[in-house]
């Protein structure tokens, strides 16, 4: 047997890039053994925030990896020639633009004409030009022509600026361009929440920006005029969690005034004659001055009319001006214009451009302050034209979004170039839909889109918008009646989102789903569906060729369809099944009954109603006569929910099927060398042996119930070996892509979301030796069927997704395939219960799971596939775990997270009842009622300002909840209460034994602005920031005054960049290894392929330069470090939002880099302003506020404040004391920085009091000879004779008086290298001489560690602790 490490090194260089780490959730099957062996640090954050929605999958669907001839790429070699290909060298061409010096542009062969446009659209000296053509050598070039493909374009070509004629649509579009330019620095649209603008706050903390180009130009030491002192409520142990600060004001954003008013005139449109001049359209414009003058924008350019407001007279004025650019014209009549325009546009061109750029999809703030409302032409017309999509830019006004997100997916994939231009387009159109579809959502929801069937009731209306088809979660014609109703409405289409996300992540080519978004809006739920060509004019009986529209009494099938989705069921573990139809023939699926196929009138093949992908959750669906396993029933399971379509999640898929893999190995492994050792000595009956092996595997089974779970694939490797009885395991990894393909074609080009079963494809490819031999054989068909196997001869687990379907019938002859099925699905629902809700607590107790809020609570819970509707059973879990007290703050989270979960099923209901007009009066009542001490919380129903003459005339045909009701008005605080908590026993099946806000707040420990924080944020609400009193029992803590707005909550497919991510994990693994120089490369490479094809924008960017940044760091390169870092900090408020988890953590490490470019003021401003956020959303009892106050006490003792860092560093140490144990390194490093402090202020009795017990912990844990220790009794020993010196002194002094002889005692501030090397062990980062030798100790050291760990850890921190090497051993 081979032992687990003794050939990793050879592999290494082998498997890793060439085996593209399959899109298992955390995909380490045996092929990939090697991969997983050589960065057991264990794929931390890093990974884990990458995937936003789910966070660990340490792999990504690798479907594109096909190079026509069904292999994986030959690796790294094969990539990077690709990339090269991509990043042709660049040039630079001169740009001559009229009235400007000419100057020098960098450009790239790939570019477009029209990123030049853009380009001068946003430079400084061009913004106000819009209507140009670039020429060369006077020929027009093209705007959607590539560089390249331009003749006599070269290095030093001069590109000329020519003013072009206006037509309207450039006319309005210069309009909009000069607004935009005007609001550049305007936050509103950020408040707003439109336009994907979003807030970003990094640089008022770094007074601009970080770089050389900052307004900081003096090095040096600023150690003179530094005031460290932090407001009131940041310091530990203050009570008040403010608001205001969560948005500080940004001098900026006062607005330089340049104009009062622009905007479109009354005269608009020109009449006839005056068209035939040349007038396009006329625009009112007042200046600062108050001079108030109307402008014709004609077809040569702007000039000043003579009409007023009320005379129409389009002649010339006196003096007559004509400008091609509106900007030049208001110059000329406006002094202050001038003078502003010019300011804003030097301030606009400052700021960081990742504070401008638009997001991929938008981010709401669920606070603004109150902004005022001013005069906006543009914002007017956008509201009142039928502007739908963005089609000014579009010829043909309205998009066909099927069509777009149809062609994109049929682009080449052959090689990395087409692969990237194809995602970039699927990723482009699905921002665009997604903002389309929510638009529409709200429309339709506020009732500004007619319905395509009005004679029916509101809840049944359909509507359809832009090409987009919009239908609410009701119930309707009784659909759902037998699976729950509206409850089971409700889910469906979150339930089919997840679906369409799995599918479209297999890829399959030739299979189409439909574009989906799901939003929830003031309390209803639509879905936004792109529409099959031709489904409108046909009835949907005669066009569905696949599945059932009855769920299963009337079944059809259809070949290609089997076909296409045969491709699928591997990687979804989806079982090829047959039903009976109404008839009673045999129908084959390969889907579950209720996924329809209808071919559209393009000729396409859609798949559509994937709500039953993934099979049927059996803890939450009581079946008669259906036993589940005793560890389900003790817990009391099975339990019954809203609706009988509680699913598995695909993780759970994932990670059950992996746990099987391993019991088969080990069952194989396990009977193989019985069998071994037989033939060797006499040959015993051979039944004996297995029915022996067997119970062998059993009782292992249960012991592994809770190590395997989550376990490396160290044990599979192992276990691969003995079972091939053949090659090591270098051969493996290197043949398993050969061998998959000889397999099956398809399978693997598209080794999608399946980690353990491609190698067991291998397995099949390479078993074909030892399984001539008839006893091996046995030994498979034994393991096989042991695990529930649907095949005899390999392992291959998959799901038949109708079981316990209602009305879905099964023939005679499968009916002991069934059998098996209904096992396999009650071994996954008790998995879950006994394997993956300990994992997680396990996870959340050795801190490798550090959940902050709700929302990454949800996250931690999802990649282990544990469903939030099990969020009270892990709670119980968590009271019943003897470490009760190292969960707390989990504890805590969870317990928010589900009152809110329970009060917004409550708010949404309250909703549907209050109509438009009452709807910030309602939303401010039931805040109340939640949040506030106020007893009698009574509502103030709008007094109708305006009193109607008609007040009984009832209109027909309302908008959905247009009731005149106000049973909303009614609600009290205790009945609010009283609800929360039968809804939170009714769903959640936790009893909370709580009436009022504040008997949760004492019981639990919870804090009311996180609970606002928490409704606000899954509500969509927007709320004023203020300071709100919510203790008061004398009056409500809201008014109506202080609801903004009301935003949708938007879910929707993400789509991926599967070849970056794999350069990122590539780059992660060598970094792992020790191959710094070249992970940092991979890393840079896959940030160009993540720009490529996300834009510069995204969630994954983020985690990418945060890698970088610390790279850099690492490597000793500081200022590329901080400026990679501003970048990471900026984006992630950008795009996960100001107070996201992770924008919290990506402020320290900013804060570290700061410190280290010798920024200690910038620093410290970072870290308050962390540790601000932390104690909003969470509070500061929280392992990671430790961290965040040992960093801020370091910094603060470099600074000299020595009392100020005490008290953060002593709180430091009492949450590390509560969360480590005592015994733990983390505080026996803590101890000593507070030891450090003491020793700074000469007291050294109290220094010498926390260093011994530093000592005591090393000395305990580490032993007497470990390095560690001995640094410690060095200190030790230091300090005691400091003292003595200090005693003899004093006695000296008291001795002689005055006239004594003072020995000078040493003092020493700290130095700050010193603290520099304090703050990276605490942030756990290790510098390492890069000596050859060095890495090859530190790999045999990682190796060592990993078996340490043993099977442990798979899943690392959902934090960030990449790179460190975790205190596991003494590197602290």
């Amino acid at each position: 047997m081979v032992s687990k490490t003794d050939d990793i090194p050879a592999s290494v260089p082998n498997c890793n890039p060439a085996d593209p780490a399959d899109g298992a959730q955390d995909g380490k099957g045996a092929g990939k053994a090697p991969l997983k062996e050589s960065c057991g640090c264990g794929h931390s954050a890093d990974t884990a925030m990458v995937n936003g929605d789910r966070a660990h999958e340490h792999t990504e669907e690798t479907d594109s990896k096909q190079d026509g001839n069904g292999e994986a790429d030959g690796g790294e070699e094969s990539n990077e020639q690709e990339v090269i290909v991509i990043q042709d060298t660049g040039f630079t061409v001169k740009i001559q633009a009229p009235g400007t010096e000419p100057f020098d542009l960098q450009v790239s062969p790939q570019e477009m004409v029209q990123e030049i446009h853009q380009v001068l659209m946003d430079r400084e000296d061009t913004c106000h030009r819009t209507c140009f053509s670039l020429q060369l050598d006077g020929n027009v070039l093209d705007n959607f022509a590539e560089l390249k493909s331009i003749e006599g374009l070269q290095e030093g070509s001069v590109l000329k600026v020519v003013e072009e004629p206006y037509t309207v649509r450039e006319a309005r579009i210069h309009v909009r361009h000069i607004r935009d330019l005007l609001k550049s620095l305007d936050p509103s649209d950020a408040y707003n929440g439109v336009d994907c603008n979003s807030l970003s706050f990094l640089s008022i903390f770094t007074d601009g920006d970080l770089g050389e180009t900052g307004k900081r130009k003096k090095k040096g030491s600023e150690m003179e005029q530094i005031d460290c002192t932090p407001p009131e409520h940041i310091l530990p142990g203050s009570k008040e969690r403010p608001l205001v600060p969560l948005q500080p004001q940004n001098k900026d954003w006062k607005p330089m005034q340049c104009l009062k008013v622009l905007t479109m005139s009354g005269w608009n449109p020109p009449p006839g004659n005056r068209k035939m001049h040349g007038d396009l359209m006329y625009l009112y414009i007042v200046t600062v001055e108050e001079r108030h003058v109307s402008v014709t924008a004609s077809t040569r350019g702007f000039y000043l009319n003579q009409s007023t407001t009320y005379t129409f007279n389009p002649k010339p004025a006196n003096p007559s001006f004509l400008s091609h650019s509106l900007v030049e014209l208001l110059s000329q009549i406006s002094p202050a214009f001038k003078k502003n325009f010019t300011a804003l546009q030097k301030k606009r061109v400052q700021r960081h451009p990742f504070e401008r750029i638009a997001t991929p999809f938008q981010v709401y703030s669920w606070t603004a302050p109150q902004v005022d409302h001013a005069m906006d032409c543009v914002r007017a017309e956008d509201a009142y034209t039928s502007r739908l999509g963005y089609e000014e830019h579009i010829p043909g006004q309205t998009r066909d979004w099927n069509e777009e997100l149809q062609t994109t997916r049929e682009l080449p994939r052959k090689n990395l170039p087409e692969r990237l231009l194809r995602e970039r387009a699927i990723f482009k159109v699905h921002s665009d839909f997604a903002a389309a579809a929510t638009r529409g959502a709200m429309a339709v929801i506020d009732g500004n889109v007619m319905a395509i069937n009005p004679g029916e009731e509101t809840r049944m209306q359909m509507f359809i918008w832009n090409n987009i088809f919009f239908s609410l979660g009701f119930d309707v014609r009784d659909h759902y009646r037998e699976l729950g109703g509206d409850a089971a409405a409700h889910a469906a289409p979150t339930n089919d989102l997840n679906g369409v996300r799995a599918y479209s992540g297999v890829d399959v080519e030739g299979l189409y789903t439909l574009g989906t978004v799901v939003v929830d809006y003031r309390g209803y739920r639509v879905t936004a569906q792109s529409i099959i060509p031709g489904i409108l004019e046909r009835e949907q009986e005669q066009s569905v060729i696949y599945g059932s529209i009855d769920f299963g009494k009337t079944v059809v099938s259809h070949g290609k369809y089997l076909e296409l989705l045969e491709k699928t069921s591997r990687p979804l573990k989806i079982q090829r099944h047959s039903v009976l139809n109404e008839k009673n023939d045999t129908v084959e699926l390969c889907s579950s009954v209720e996924c329809k196929g209808i071919i559209g009138n393009d000729g396409r093949h859609y798949i559509l109603d994937l709500l039953r992908t993934f099979p049927p959750d059996l803890n939450f669906l009581p079946v008669d006569g259906v036993e589940l396993s005793p560890e389900c029933q003790r817990l009391g399971f099975p339990r019954q929910h809203r609706h009988r379509l509680a699913c598995l999640r695909q993780e759970l898929i994932e990670a059950f099927v992996e746990h099987r893999y391993l019991l088969f190995m080990k069952m194989a492994a396990l009977q193989l060398m019985q069998h071994k050792a037989n033939r060797d000595s006499i040959k015993t009956d051979t039944p004996a042996i297995t029915e022996t092996s067997e119970t062998l595997a059993e009782s292992k089974a249960d012991t592994t119930q809770t190590d395997t779970a989550q376990t490396n694939a160290t044990d599979s490797s192992k276990a691969t070996d003995i079972s091939t009885d053949s090659t090591s395991q270098t051969d493996n990894a290197s043949t398993a892509a050969s061998q998959t393909g000889t397999d099956s074609e398809e399978n693997s080009s598209k080794p999608t979301t399946n980690g353990p079963v491609d190698p067991t494809a291998t397995q099949n490819g390479e078993c074909k030796g030892p399984l001539e031999d008839p006893k091996s054989r046995e030994v498979v068909l034994n393991a096989c069927k042991a695990v529930g196997s649907i095949s005899d001869t390999a392992f291959d687990i998959r799901f038949n997704p109708d079981i316990f379907s209602p009305g879905v019938r099964f023939p005679e002859e499968s009916a002991d395939d069934i059998q098996k099925q209904k096992q396999l699905l009650k071994d996954a629902a008790a998995f879950l219960v006994s394997c993956q809700v300990p994992t997680l607590v396990k996870d959340c107790l050795d801190h490798s799971a550090l959940p902050m809020d709700g929302a990454s609570l949800t996250e931690a819970l999802h990649q282990r596939g544990i469903n939030v509707r099990y969020l009270g059973t892990v709670l119980e879990f968590m009271e019943k775990t003897p470490a009760k007290a190292q969960l707390e703050h989990i504890y805590r989270i969870g317990i928010t997270e589900l009152i809110t979960r329970c009060a917004k099923h409550i708010f949404k209901t309250y909703l549907q009842g209050v109509e438009l007009s009452a709807l910030s009066a309602a939303v401010s009542h039931f805040l109340n009622c939640f949040l506030s001490s106020f007893p009698d919380a009574v509502a103030h129903l709008p007094p109708d300002e305006l009193v109607s003459r008609r007040k009984n005339r009832k209109r027909r045909n309302r908008v959905p909840g247009g009731g005149d009701n106000t049973a909303w008005a009614s609600l009290t605080p205790s009945e609010l209460w009283k609800n929360i908590a039968s809804e939170a026993q009714s769903y959640y099946h936790f009893t909370l034994q709580c009436e009022s806000v504040d008997q949760v707040v004492e019981k639990f420990g919870l804090q009311k602005t996180t609970l606002l924080r928490e409704i606000s944020v899954k509500t969509g609400i927007q709320i004023l920031i203020k300071e709100y009193n919510f203790d008061s029992r004398h009056k409500p803590a809201f008014t109506e005054e202080d609801i903004l707005n009301i935003f949708p909550v938007v879910k929707h497919v993400n789509p991926k960049a599967t070849d970056a991510f794999h350069f990122f994990q590539s780059g992660q693994a060598k970094v792992q290894q020790g191959f710094l120089k070249e992970g940092c490369e991979l890393i840079n490479e896959a940030l160009n392929l993540f720009n490529n094809v996300y834009g510069a924008m995204h969630v994954e960017i983020c985690s990418c330069l945060r890698l970088l940044a610390r790279l850099n760091y690492i490597l000793g390169d500081h200022p590329e470090a901080l400026s990679n870092q501003q970048k990471a900090v900026l984006m992630s408020e950008r795009v996960l939002g100001i107070e996201h988890p992770n924008t919290i953590q990506e402020y320290m490490h900013l804060a570290l880099y700061c410190f280290a470019n010798n920024q200690l003021s910038t620093a410290l401003k970072l870290l308050y302003r962390a540790r601000y956020l932390m104690l909003l959303i969470c509070g500061e009892d929280h392992p990671e506020m430790a961290l965040l106050d040992s960093n801020i006490g370091l910094v603060l003792h470099g600074v000299m404040e020595y009392d100020l860092s005490l008290r953060f560093l002593e709180n430091a140490l009492t949450i590390n004391t509560k969360y480590h144990g005592p015994r733990s390194l983390k505080v026996a490093l803590s101890h000593h920085l507070v030891a450090r402090v003491y020793e700074s202020k000469a007291e050294f009795r109290s220094a010498l009091q926390h260093e011994k017990e530093g000592y005591t912990i090393y000395k305990n844990q580490m032993g007497e000879a470990h390095e560690k220790t001995k640094e410690s009794s060095e200190y030790l020993k230091y300090l005691t004779q400091q003292a003595v010196a200090l005693q003899r002194t004093m006695n000296e002094i008291y001795k002689n008086g005055s006239n004594a002889s003072i020995m000078p005692l040493k003092f020493t501030a700290p130095s700050m290298a010193t603290i520099l090397d304090q703050l990276n062990i605490i942030n756990g980062i290790i510098f390492i001489p890069l000596s050859p030798k060095d890495l090859e100790n530190l790999k045999a050291e990682v190796q060592r560690r990993q078996q340490l760990q043993e099977l442990g850890k798979s899943e690392e921190p959902a934090e960030d602790r990449s790179l460190e090497l975790e205190d596991k051993i003494p590197i602290d």
